[in-house]
This record gives C-alpha cells, structure tokens and sequence, in this order.
C-alpha cells in the first residue's frame, strides 16, 4: 500500500499492516471506532528492510523481533499521547529495538514513522567499528533520544526523510537516487553516531507516575488475554491489576484514552479479526471464532465488526487461505 501522488491515505485491512515489519507480525488493537486508513510503504535490500508509515487512527501494538534481527526507526509526527513502555513519544524522536521480548507501544491518529530492519550481526560490526572498544551494545544510549542540531542527527533526519519519500509517495522526481544498500549502511552509521553523541536532556524518561500507569493497563491486559472466551468484570480487572476501579480507569483513561470494558470490547473484535484471516472456512465457523473471544451475541458482533472493519466477519473468514495451502506456501 502507498499513498497517492497527493498524500491521501486510503482504506486498509489490520491484517496487512500487521504485517509491515515484513520479519514478524505485529499485533494491533484499534482505539477507534472507525476503520483503520493509512499510508504503508516498504522494500527490502539485500542487507535491510525499509518500512514507513502514515496513519489516521489511535491503536496500540505489540512485537517481537526475530532473535537475529534489529530495528532502528524516526518519528517524523506524533501527537501527544503517543508511547512506548510508557514512555512519552514525540516528534523528532529516534529509536533503536533490539531482540529482547515483547515491544509494547501506542500511536495516536496522525502519526508518521519511518523503520529500517537489519541483522543484528550488522549492528554489532558497525558499531565495534565505530567505536573499538565498544563491549555489549549500549541498549540504555540508542533506545530511544530527541535529535539535537549535532551534524550527525541533522544528517540522521534528512537520511530518514528521503526513505519516507521514496517508500509512501507514489510519485517522485526522476532525479532522485534509487535506495541501495549504501543507503541503509550509511543510514546505520548516523544512526548510532547520534544516538550514542545524544546528551542526557535528549533521552526521555518514564515518570514514576506513567510508569504505574503502564504497569496497571500491562496487568490487566494479561488477564483480558488470558480469559477472553468468559465474561470479564470490573472487579476481576482490579483485582488482577491490583488496584481500586478508579486507579484502574484513570491508567486506561491515561495511556490509552479509554475505559477498561472499551479496551476490552476492541481487544475481543481485534483478536476476532485477526482469528477470521488466519482460519480455513472449511474447518472454522465465524461463531467459533466470536465465542473464543467471548460475544455470546452474534447478530451483535457482527453489526459491530462490520462498523470496524468494513465488512461482515463471514467476508474476512471467506478470504483468508485455506490452512493447507499456507503450509505448501
């Protein structure tokens, strides 16, 4: 999916951008009412992974990177609200994933990204020559850090600004370059000169107060996961987060701007989805898949999935490949 010569974004399904990182599947949990819309670019290089991203609805998402695999990425736009591990994301910002669990963030509507994926191998030689003496990758350095006006972090935003151009736009200049692998070596190198050049006003923190927050909405969410073919209520969530109904609402309210039974009622249609485009038709039933993620009212569930996702469950189920050619594939 690109966008158009004019910047409009268009219709996609959760499925195709779960996909985007192109080396693990992304799980996404949609904060809105309405259908996802965005913009999503990618190409791969015999060393790299380019992906961009423009987007137009709230979700919160979570990944695990391949054990051999990094991710370096740019935030061009974010509005408040935006997040990862709790901690504030804003514009201008860079960061560095490395393989080491579950990733956990939240993109507000409107946010625009930019991520190259290589072999961690990749990282580690670059660095070792960068900096000799370098022991174990400073993790803590190139999470995650504002860009100054340092030459390095100027150049580091330009690199990341030309890929965006390339990867979302469906038209542009013939004058400009094609992406090699050059590109994604010389990306690389600004990249970790800035982050490990960034001084300590540039990393942000996680106040204590977010960082409860993030910790609450974690707990609770492992217990939505865990039993979401039963009914869930108020004093389950509490008592598996630990705390009192109003903490609770306040840490949902602050992290994700909704209430618990909302979150829980898109985590369920979300998980749904994702279930329908994985399944085979011929050996799943769309009421299976609603009962496993606990709607008892089907002619509900579908009213309410058709009003998401754009199309009835019984669509998306009829899509998705059979499981035997999957396996063949």
């Amino acid at each position: 999916m690109a966008a158009k010569s004019d910047g409009t974004l268009r219709a996609c399904n959760l499925i195709s951008l779960s996909g985007m990182l192109r080396i693990c599947e992304m799980e996404m949990v949609l904060l809105g009412s309405s259908g996802p819309r965005a913009a999503i670019g990618s190409h791969a290089l015999n060393e790299a992974i380019f992906c961009s991203g423009e987007i137009d609805f709230p979700f919160r998402g979570r990944f695990v990177l391949p054990e051999d695999w990094c991710l370096l990425g740019y935030i061009h736009h974010t509005p408040a609200g935006s997040w990862c591990h709790g901690t504030s994301l804003g514009s201008g910002m860079a960061f560095t994933i490395l393989p080491e669990g579950i990733s956990e963030f939240m993109l507000c509507a409107g946010s625009q990204i930019t991520v190259m994926l290589i072999p961690l191998e990749q990282l580690q030689r670059k660095l070792v020559e960068l900096v000799p003496h370098q022991g174990e990758i400073p993790t803590r350095l190139l999470s995650l850090f504002n860009l100054s006006d340092e030459p390095s972090a100027l150049k580091l935003h330009t690199q990341f600004e030309r890929i965006r151009q390339h990867l979302i736009f469906d038209h542009l200049p013939a004058e400009v370059p094609p992406l090699l692998d050059e590109d994604a070596n010389a990306l690389l190198e600004s990249h970790l000169l800035a982050g490990l050049s960034a001084s300590a006003e540039d990393r942000p923190q996680c106040s204590r107060g977010r960082r409860t927050h993030y910790l609450i909405v974690q707990r609770t969410e492992q217990f939505m996961r865990a039993n979401m073919r039963h009914d869930i209520y108020n004093n389950e969530m509490c008592n598996a987060a630990g705390v009192s109904e109003r903490a609770l609402r306040y840490a949902f309210e602050d992290l994700l701007g909704l209430s618990p039974n909302r979150y829980l009622s898109m985590l369920r249609l979300c998980t749904a989805c994702r279930s329908l485009s994985m399944s085979d038709a011929s050996r799943r039933s769309v009421k299976s898949v609603a009962l496993s993620c606990g709607f008892w009212d089907l002619s509900r569930f579908a009213d309410h999935y058709r009003r998401v996702f754009g199309e009835l469950p019984r669509d998306t189920l009829m899509r998705a490949p059979p499981i035997d050619a999957m396996s063949v594939a």
